[in-house]
């Protein structure tokens, strides 16, 4: 059973920032990913970033490649993901995640994580 609790959140200004951070516990595979989804009212769930648990090796939707960090502290089972440059279109929520799969799986095909828990709400509003 994973666990997946998700921590930052809030309201940031247009052009501001933000970090969310994601504890994963109770994962005993080796090979897994975690991830970050959002989902805004009336839209579907969009895929954000991805990050290896193994190798490190990450991946980022198109939309945020350039503003968005995920990085990940292996002795703290933690991913962090650093939202900059923040649009009103990112308003949304967001949700951290633990595939069993490679990350392609999640952000280029589509597949639902395996594990995820409550989102957190991300307004960006002047």
């Amino acid at each position: 059973r994973c666990s997946c609790r998700r921590l930052g959140g809030g309201l940031a200004q247009p052009g501001g920032s933000l970090r969310l951070s994601c504890v994963v516990s109770g994962f005993t595979r080796t090979r897994y990913v975690i991830g970050w989804f959002r989902q805004a009212p009336g839209k579907e769930r969009e895929g954000l970033s991805c990050i290896s648990a193994d190798h490190g090796g990450t991946y980022y939707a198109p939309a945020v490649r350039d503003r968005f960090t995920i990085s990940r502290d292996n002795a703290k089972n933690t991913v962090y993901l650093q939202m900059n440059s923040l649009k009103p279109e990112d308003t949304a929520v967001y949700h951290c995640a633990v595939g069993v799969e490679g990350c392609t799986h999640y952000l280029i095909y589509g597949q639902t994580f395996d594990y995820y828990g409550e989102g957190t709400l991300v307004t960006v509003s002047s």
